[in-house]
């Protein structure tokens, strides 16, 4: 395992997140870091290389925390950003690879097919992070979108409803009492 590429990546999305250029305030982290929790434990429940994963993981969202300008298509820039990382630290070419195919088909949104049990942990470590970091999704709804109470109310059971509909069958298996809990919650 590659704990100096992974360290350097957890200080260095910190680091990002909480740049003043980062239009999704430090909530983004704690939703990357869930990403990346879930996308290792994901990993090892279904055999899948937890390196390559949890490298991806931390950089999923790379460029939308960089430049939002490059949200719309943060898959195809983050996995620019992220050959430039790991080839500084000398990483494998095809380790490289198989980390720009995760990053690229993570976005449930974009309907990327995931061909390997890498690509669809962190695909589905994404989504599920969003019910590990419901506080930050209301952030994004009052703060960012400016919404009022029901309308941030629904956009957030909304997005956790998508969400939960992107993961592969396993995973919503897996997930779904967490899922149902959370949505009681949130419901008036």
């Amino acid at each position: 395992m590659r704990t100096d590429i992974i360290d350097y990546l957890e200080k260095e999305i910190k680091h990002r997140c909480s740049s003043r250029a980062n239009f999704f305030g430090m909530g983004v982290f704690y939703h990357i870091r869930a990403v990346a929790d879930n996308a290792t434990y994901l990993a090892k429940e279904y055999g899948a290389d937890v390196e390559i994963v949890t490298i991806a993981a931390w950089l999923h969202d790379i460029a939308s925390i960089t430049d939002y300008n490059l949200y719309d298509e943060h898959h195809i820039h983050g996995m620019a950003i992220a050959e430039r990382i790991l080839s500084e630290f000398s990483y494998e070419p095809e380790k490289i690879e198989r980390v720009k195919k995760c990053i690229y088909s993570h976005r449930g949104s974009k309907q990327k097919e995931k061909l390997t049990l890498e690509e669809i942990c962190v695909a589905d470590a994404d989504a599920i992070s969003h019910f590990d970091s419901v506080p930050s999704l209301f952030y994004l709804a009052y703060v960012n979108r400016n919404l009022n109470i029901e309308e941030g109310t629904e956009f957030v059971k909304n997005k956790l409803r998508r969400s939960y509909n992107k993961l592969s069958e396993r995973s919503k298996e897996t997930y779904k009492q967490k899922y149902d809990s959370i949505m009681n919650t949130i419901s008036p």
